[in-house]
């Protein structure tokens, strides 16, 4: 049995390693459903709504502590009431595991507030 997602760790990525393919992306893309895939597949988007600005705050702050402790670390557009989350992994030129490990642990924030 393959671990969670949300459960695994992220790698260190060096240059050359091959983004993830098209097929690798649909299989993980089910334990992440509310995530969006660049049409270019080089990213993974989501946009988070809250109560008011101090929650957004609250989790941009707690996404950032995951980002710090993955040493992975996403794209935000913060807004009042919303957060819009970008992961990517520039070193590959597209997806790479870490980018769905992180959007798991993302989500498993949302499922704690």
């Amino acid at each position: 049995m393959t671990t969670p997602l949300a459960q695994q760790h992220c790698q260190p990525i060096s240059r050359g390693t091959a983004a993830l393919d098209a097929a690798t992306i649909a299989t993980l893309l089910p334990q992440i459903p509310q995530w969006m895939v660049a049409a270019d597949s080089t990213s993974l988007s989501r946009e988070f709504r809250f109560r008011d600005f101090y929650a957004t705050v609250a989790f941009v702050n707690a996404v950032a502590w995951i980002a710090h402790q993955q040493d992975h670390h996403p794209d935000l557009q913060v807004g009042y009431n919303r957060c819009r989350i970008t992961w990517r992994t520039h070193a590959v030129g597209g997806l790479s595991l870490n980018d769905f490990i992180c959007a798991a642990r993302t989500d498993n924030l949302e499922a704690a507030a």
